[in-house]
């Protein structure tokens, strides 16, 4: 087996997943999911997302989504199976995912062989993950492979994200960071979704912010002005590392020439799909 240069694992993460993401800000998507009756933007997200795990309640969701607010998806959990049961929102997930690949990077591109090498290494690597511990990857690994190679390519991308969220999970809870205090660390490093798309979305009030940030603060992880403390950057880094140990398997079954491969292939249909607005330009950052 080939060693894998450091951090290889993570690279090629951080340059697969945006890609599976951007169907959460499509109006491909939206349109779809509205079109099987649900319309309201979180309930769309929550059962895309977790229709693959069956009619769950809000109970599931809170556990496998982890900094989600439980009462925001109270309001629109076990309800919207009702409206649409978790088959007809796969269905519509799929078809909101090939008109968001086509709009957003070109029919050329989905129909390339780059796509169709992309899938294959993609897939491969997932061969490697394992269903242990890992609720959300295992729900989405006993789902069939779609044909056409962009929509493999997404499922794949799906798998590997969901396999590294269900570690990093894992990483949360042993850094004994809870939901917020994760998403408050998170957005000081620069990196996280910025503070006013996270209430946005995630359902937490601004009293619920700065509560994390006070319990962050007597840690010593975060400093008055928001900026992480040099504990707070070591814990951050801490994490990550953690999380790279549980996802390392797909990346090395995959070996070294292959992830390097696939990182450049994906990171090229991200760079597409980024500058054709496929994401919010206030999407990140502390502001």
């Amino acid at each position: 087996m080939t060693s894998l240069p450091p951090r290889a694992g993570r690279r090629c993460h951080n340059a697969v997943n945006p890609l599976h993401s951007t169907v959460y800000f499509s109006p491909d998507y939206a349109k779809e999911l509205a079109g099987i009756g649900v319309e309201d933007a979180s309930a769309a997200y929550f059962a895309g997302r977790a229709a693959a795990m069956g009619a769950v309640g809000p109970g599931t969701v809170a556990a496998t989504f982890y900094n989600f607010n439980h009462e925001l998806i109270a309001r629109h959990l076990p309800a919207v199976w009702e409206t649409a049961p978790p088959a007809t929102v796969l269905a519509a997930r799929l078809r909101g995912v090939d008109a968001t690949l086509r709009r957003l990077l070109g029919d050329d591109a989905v129909a390339s062989d780059e796509m169709a090498e992309a899938a294959r290494l993609a897939l491969r690597a997932a061969e490697a993950c394992t269903r242990h511990a890992r609720p959300l990857y295992a729900a989405h690994a006993d789902l069939p492979v779609p044909e056409e190679p962009h929509l493999a390519y997404w499922h794949a991308a799906t798998l590997l994200r969901e396999h590294r969220g269900d570690g990093h999970l894992t990483a949360l809870l042993s850094a004994g960071l809870d939901p917020l205090e994760a998403l408050v660390s998170h957005t000081a490093t620069g990196k996280g979704m910025s503070p006013r798309w996270i209430l946005a979305s995630r359902g937490w009030r601004r009293t619920d912010w700065d509560a994390a940030s006070g319990r962050l603060r007597e840690r010593g992880l975060l400093a008055e002005d928001g900026e992480l403390t040099e504990a707070g950057t070591a814990l951050r880094a801490e994490l990550e590392e953690h999380t790279d140990r549980l996802d390392l398997a797909p990346y090395e079954h995959l070996g070294a020439a292959d992830v390097e491969r696939l990182t450049e292939l994906a990171r090229g249909f991200l760079m597409t799909a980024a500058a054709a607005g496929a994401f919010p330009a206030d999407l990140t950052g502390k502001g």
